[in-house]
């Protein structure tokens, strides 16, 4: 006949097992002394924990997720405004007309770039009309530029987008595109597109 296992809070020894006091609707709980392994692994979480929490939340050693996103943004940002500040003091307007709009490739990617993004507010063909009537944008076929009509006025408003004086086009402002979605180069690479769209905009302006 098997021996009734002792009964008590909790065992204390290895291999012991007990069969606690308590007792609710029937249900009986047995308790054994867990294994050293077990209860170091536990305790050793417990101290990590601890060590984690003071570092993490308390001391400000180990960064927070929030902080780690804003300083690669903030490195990312500074890249770019590195690049910007690059490229805008190597270009010109002649560097434009002269040397970007006579380079094919860049031409062709500008075009890409437009058709893909600007067209959709200014068409294909420039004119801002689409199939519905007129869009957001202004038309660039119509010889008028609002914002100066130089190479470089034209990049640094695709750029930085709408001064803040202005009231857009029915509302709608040129968002800043070299801030959000397009590279300088890209950038430039569109306006040298518009170049050979539209050269007798730019016809009077001289080699470098």
């Amino acid at each position: 006949m098997s021996q009734e296992p002792k009964r008590g809070h909790f065992a204390k020894a290895k291999g012991e097992i007990i069969l606690r006091e308590h007792e609710f609707d029937g249900i009986q709980e047995y308790d054994q002394k867990l294994p050293n392994w077990w209860l170091f692994t536990f305790y050793a979480a417990i101290v990590w924990f601890v060590c984690h929490w003071a570092l993490y939340y308390q001391a400000g050693v180990m960064q927070t997720p929030q902080q780690f996103i804003v300083q690669e943004i903030t490195k990312i940002q500074q890249a770019k405004d590195a690049e910007v500040a690059k490229l805008v003091a190597e270009l010109t307007d002649a560097k434009f007309v002269h040397g970007w709009a006579k380079d094919p490739e860049r031409v062709a990617a500008g075009e890409g770039t437009f058709l893909t993004i600007c067209a959709q507010c200014h068409a294909a063909d420039l004119s801002a009309k689409g199939p519905n009537g007129p869009l957001p944008g202004l038309p660039l076929n119509d010889h008028k530029w609002k914002f100066g009509g130089k190479p470089m006025d034209i990049f640094k408003l695709v750029m930085y987008g709408s001064p803040p004086e202005s009231t857009g086009n029915n509302g709608a402002k040129m968002q800043a595109w070299g801030q959000t979605q397009l590279s300088p180069k890209q950038v430039a690479e569109v306006v040298s597109y518009l170049i050979t769209k539209l050269p007798e905009d730019f016809k009077d302006i001289p080699p470098p």
